[in-house]
């Protein structure tokens, strides 16, 4: 399911404006005031979107990415076998005809999550563009081939870091720059030529689809 919106023209809506104007907070409570208020331009209906909610979200992305930082950021929010949820933002990488692609460690709660539950939901907000997309859909992981193909696409010290971090654990002071350090001698990574070096993917890290539905 794809849920496109954008704010109509002459309505107003408030956004963040400077901090020190914008919360009240007593000794319990944290209040957000009125804030600054703009207009957008244009409007959304029918007649002005394709017709294939895909391509409309290809128009949609590569209009954000002329105007957005960072515009692949999405939230993807999961849930327990017992509908407890859970939300967190990655990155997008990938869309196509048969789904939207992150990457992330299998072993991190949202894969857990995923596992468990094979439903997520995604938010792209686009400030900027006045818009925000929203997907509902079934997941499935990558395959192995898919999964080698883009983490040999990363910068090497990204490669080290997929093998290094163990997502959704406490860690200790130092702990990751130990790990990065004894993979770095692991793969025999060279500081003047890193991209000598051959790290294979670790096979608890990977990509998961989002079908739309």
């Amino acid at each position: 399911m794809f849920l496109l919106s954008f704010v109509p023209p002459g309505i107003r809506i408030f956004v963040r404006g400077q901090m020190a104007n914008s919360i009240q907070t007593s000794s319990d409570t944290l209040r957000v005031l009125p804030h600054t208020q703009y207009h957008t331009e244009g409007s959304l209906s029918p007649l002005n979107v394709a017709p294939d909610p895909l391509e409309q979200f290809r128009i949609w992305f590569t209009e954000a990415s002329a105007k957005v930082s960072e515009p692949e950021t999405m939230t993807v929010s999961t849930a327990t076998a017992s509908g407890i949820p859970s939300a967190r933002t990655v990155l997008f990488k990938q869309v196509d005809s048969t789904g939207f692609v992150f990457f992330t460690n299998y072993t991190s709660r949202k894969s857990k999550e995923l596992l468990e539950n094979p439903n997520a939901a995604l938010v792209f907000y686009w400030k900027e563009l006045h818009k925000q997309v929203r997907i509902l859909g079934k997941v499935e992981k990558l395959s192995e081939e898919e999964n080698e193909e883009y983490f040999h696409s990363r910068p090497v010290g990204s490669q080290l870091g997929a093998w290094a971090s163990k997502q959704s654990t406490v860690i200790e002071e130092g702990e990751i720059e130990h790990r990065l350090e004894k993979y770095r001698q692991r793969f025999h990574v060279n500081e003047g030529d890193p991209l000598s070096a051959q790290i294979p993917a670790p096979d608890f890290w990977g990509g998961w689809r989002v079908v739309p539905k």
